[in-house]
Order: C-alpha cells, then sequence, then structure tokens
C-alpha cells in the first residue's frame, strides 16, 4: 500500500525576543517547549489579526505578559521547514491540514518591565538569561542569529 502524500502547508508566524533590564544588564526570556528544545514565544498570525496583534497576543498567551513596549526599528525574518509529528501531525490530518509546513516567521523586540512569567500548557518551561547563556541555550541555529541581531541592534541604541 502506497503511504499518501503529505499537502505542504505555508504558515506565518509572528515571535517576539523578549528582553528586561536588570540594571545595566539585559536579560532575555527564553521558552522550553515540549520537544526539548529552546526558543522564543510565537505563533501563528490569525485571521483578520494584524503582526503587532498577533505579537502581543501570543506574548500574552505564551507567557502571561501583558505589558511589553515594542522597540521601533527592529525586524527579522527566518523561515524553516518541518514535518508535524505526533500530536500535531494527528491534530493537522484531521484538520486537513498539510504536516509538511513551510514557516515564516517575523521577530519583533520588546521590553517588559515584568520578571513573573506565566507560560502556557504549550511549554515547560522558561529561563531569563543574559546574552551569553542565552545564545548557548537556544537550540537552533536561525533563532541564535535572531538573538544575535536583537542584542547588537539594543546595543546600538545605548
Amino acid at each position: 500500500m502506497e503511504k499518501a502524500k503529505s499537502k505542504i502547508a505555508y504558515e506565518k508566524s509572528v515571535g517576539a525576543v523578549i528582553f528586561r533590564k536588570e540594571g545595566r544588564r539585559i536579560k532575555y526570556l527564553l521558552l522550553h517547549y515540549p520537544s526539548g528544545h529552546w526558543d522564543f514565544p510565537k505563533g501563528h498570525v490569525e485571521k483578520n489579526e494584524n503582526k503587532e496583534e498577533t505579537l502581543r497576543r501570543e506574548v500574552r498567551e505564551e507567557t502571561g505578559i501583558g505589558k511589553i513596549n515594542i522597540i521601533s526599528g527592529y525586524k527579522s525574518k527566518t523561515r524553516y521547514f518541518y514535518r508535524a509529528k505526533d500530536e500535531e501531525k494527528e491534530k493537522r490530518e484531521k484538520a486537513g491540514k498539510g504536516t509538511s509546513i513551510w514557516k515564516n516567521v517575523i521577530y519583533y523586540l520588546a521590553e517588559t518591565k515584568l520578571k513573573r512569567v506565566k507560560i502556557s500548557f504549550e511549554h515547560i518551561g522558561f529561563e531569563w538569561l543574559e546574552y551569553g547563556p542565552a545564545l548557548k541555550r537556544i537550540t537552533y541555529n536561525n533563532s541564535k542569529d535572531i538573538l544575535e541581531s536583537a542584542h547588537a541592534f539594543l546595543k546600538k541604541q545605548k
């Protein structure tokens, strides 16, 4: 029996490099995902929603942080391909969505004064880390690149 071909899904997401200042130190928020990787909060752009609305909604849903200041002048884009597995694969198949996904993500830089984080069911942990440790903790190279560019942008702003 021939295996059914997977449809390719094209998705747009918005993410945030969230930081807060502790005196002269900058700490970045990283989320720990059930699959084991560490990354920034991000999510799909929903119907009738602009990118800023998506950004604010996703940050609130995934971290419990409701107050962020989006830093103007910074935006970074990345794209990647992945195949849905396990629960995500089942959900996508039931909904008639492709299980091979090309994802385009736009990242913004956002500051918060809040230290308290309340992670969503989508995550298993979080950490506020300074640049060096955050860069080491992030799992994927494209996200490391995002952090590098965001950090360089902030350093120029001083």
